[in-house]
């Protein structure tokens, strides 16, 4: 991970930064858990209401912000990419992304076409400020690692993702006529789900497993082309949405199957790690990359077997996946920020990163991620239990926020009492 260029306090984000999207995504995780108590089951209902505005929930604002500040802590740390005045930056986003999600919920919620359009705006001006602000920066690196070129492409996906949505929310105000409405819906999905999120995931660890749990690297053949595949095989499955082609299906079938090929090979290369205690993390990166292989096979399944139980399973399991993993960073990236911004500023009682946030804290919210996917799973077949389910995710995302909120305690506790090498004694 840090191979390239190191990590400096130069080149590494405040932690309000990281600490402030973080925080934003964990209370879009409570709303969407609030949401979830409102609208129970119909949100397995994938055309209704309730179902888009908890989707939204969770990836424009809980997997969005988590992404974001992973992006903003990452790519000077794993490209030596340097994101100048990240502090404004960050909060512009943060006010344009929040507010414009609010809108979008509540064009869906009161089918207000006025508030599409600044969503559209709002949202639009964001994300592809995002998509060609970082994606300038990347494509300046001369030397790309994978994870550096496959942050690339995910950033690409961000932008592609974001002119269908575009389409989307001005045909909901009605200022398209919408010939291509369910096309662009389904590749919105498809770069959404596989090209930005998921491709940033595998992008990230291809480094950050390696460094974390010292295992061996991803094979060359993998790490360097599995980005280009994944987004070739979107470009590809996006001609043929629009042709409306019998082909959509196999190439669906080959995206599935390469998602496989990738969680399969994280499974290996955890197994094959040289540090044999496994602590929450490790864990949650199992949970995060058996879901995965689940969610894929019923997907798979689904193709020649069409029922809306497989897809419903299969959306949860993914939704574990992307949650699984961001959880996993989450818990090595928080205390780690804290320690190392005080160490790096002279502090010598910073606080250790077990101190920051103690494994068994970890662990104990992994049981509670566990049973919430438990319950999940259960309401598609027992409906009372989607109550228990809604519960268990404003508590998941509760006990993150919480933790975010105690390390920055500590961080500043530190400053403001805590004792700096003497440099001068030392000179």
């Amino acid at each position: 991970m840090f191979d390239q260029n190191g990590l400096s306090l130069d080149q590494a984000p405040p932690v309000s930064v990281v600490f402030g999207l973080f925080l934003v995504g964990a209370f879009s995780g409570i709303l969407a858990g609030i949401a979830i108590l409102y609208y129970q089951n119909t949100l397995f209902d994938f055309g209704s209401t309730a179902a888009v505005i908890v989707t939204h929930l969770m990836t424009l604002g809980v997997m969005l912000f988590f992404m974001l500040g992973a992006l903003f802590q990452m790519l000077p740390v794993i490209a030596g990419v340097v994101l100048d005045t990240p502090i404004p930056r960050s909060n512009l986003l943060k006010f344009l992304l929040t507010t414009g999600l609010l809108t979008l919920l509540g064009g869906f919620g009161f089918h207000a076409s006025f508030l599409f359009i600044f969503a559209s705006i709002l949202l639009g001006s964001a994300l592809l400020y995002i998509s060609v602000f970082m994606g300038i920066r990347l494509v300046k690196i001369s030397h790309h690692s994978a994870s550096s070129r496959g942050m690339l492409f995910s950033l690409v996906s961000l932008g592609i993702l974001t002119l269908l949505a575009l389409y989307m929310t001005l045909t909901y105000a009605g200022l398209f006529d919408g010939v291509y409405f369910l096309q662009a819906k389904q590749m919105h999905y498809s770069f959404g789900l596989f090209g930005w999120i998921g491709l940033l995931i595998i992008s990230i660890s291809f480094q950050t497993v390696e460094m974390f749990y010292v295992t061996p690297a991803y094979p060359t053949i993998l790490s360097r082309h599995m980005p280009v595949a994944i987004v070739s095989l979107l470009l590809l499955l996006s001609v043929l949405i629009l042709a409306q082609s019998n082909l959509t299906a196999s190439i669906q079938m080959l995206l599935y199957l390469t998602m496989i090929l990738y969680a399969g090979y994280t499974l290996l290369r955890l197994s094959q790690r040289k540090r044999p205690l496994a602590d929450a993390t490790m864990w949650f990166w199992r949970t995060g990359m058996g879901s995965l292989i689940l969610s894929m096979l019923l997907l798979i399944i689904e193709i020649f077997i069409p029922h809306h139980l497989l897809v419903s399973i299969a959306v949860i399991l993914f939704s574990s996946f992307v949650l699984s993993v961001l959880f996993a960073m989450f818990y090595k990236i928080v205390p780690f920020l804290t320690w190392f911004h005080l160490n790096a500023q002279g502090y010598f009682t910073a606080p250790m990163m077990h101190e920051v946030i103690h494994p068994k804290t970890a662990k104990k919210h992994y049981y509670i991620h566990l049973v919430t996917l438990g319950l999940f799973l259960l309401s598609l077949f027992v409906p009372q239990s989607i109550l228990l389910a809604g519960i268990g995710m404003i508590l998941s995302f509760g006990w993150i926020g919480y933790q975010i909120l105690h390390a920055n305690k500590c961080y500043r506790h530190t400053q403001e009492t805590g004792e700096k090498f003497d440099m001068t004694m030392m000179a």
